[in-house]
């Protein structure tokens, strides 16, 4: 780590890209934790083809721990989520979810307590981090989350039922949830 003009630490980020059944995921982290997951945009559903593809395309050989740990997760959800619950989650450090903020709590809540398979409105989980009146701004934490798929905004829905927005796009949003509810009855 190197100190900035700030005195504040920069970190010495690695970057991977994985191929997944949902499109290209850019992944980067540094040697202390996961930073980012960039979605792709959607344009259609994937086929059965595509839906069977995982491999790490750029940066295999620098990867970090909370990158490696962040790939097996990944890799786990879309094909092996019985695994999920025993593997460790890749520490975050990012600095919207280091903060005591409103925004942070919400994506901590929602992380800890909305489990594979299933959904929660924004209202709901405005209760829950602590101010029923917030439903909009869950929707702002929602939209700022760094780590989607792992800190799993795409299951906060509308009270109507609704799927609302999503920052990989609507059909991204529909294809986790659908994902989810397939591979939660197959467990069951």
């Amino acid at each position: 780590q190197v100190n900035s003009k700030e005195g504040e630490f920069q970190c010495k980020e690695k970057h991977a890209v994985l191929l997944s059944p949902v499109g290209k995921l850019e992944i980067s982290g540094c040697e202390t934790g996961l930073h980012e997951i960039k979605l792709p945009k959607m344009s259609v559903l994937p086929s059965g083809a595509e839906s069977d593809a995982w491999e790490v395309c750029e940066g295999a050989e620098e990867m970090t721990e909370p990158l490696k740990q962040c790939t097996a997760w990944l890799h786990a959800y879309f094909y092996q989520p019985a695994r999920m619950a025993s593997l460790p989650l890749p520490a975050f450090h990012h600095p919207l979810l280091q903060r005591d903020s409103f925004t942070g709590q919400v994506l901590w809540t929602l992380l800890r307590g909305v489990k594979f398979g299933e959904a929660i409105s924004y209202k709901r989980l405005a209760e829950l981090a602590g101010n029923s009146r917030a439903a909009r701004a869950v929707g702002g934490a929602m939209r700022s989350n760094p780590i989607p798929i792992i800190i799993p905004c795409h299951r906060v829905i509308c009270s109507s039922g609704r799927s609302g927005h999503y920052g990989g796009g609507n059909l991204m949003k529909e294809w986790l949830l659908s994902h989810e509810k397939l591979q939660k009855e197959k467990l069951a």
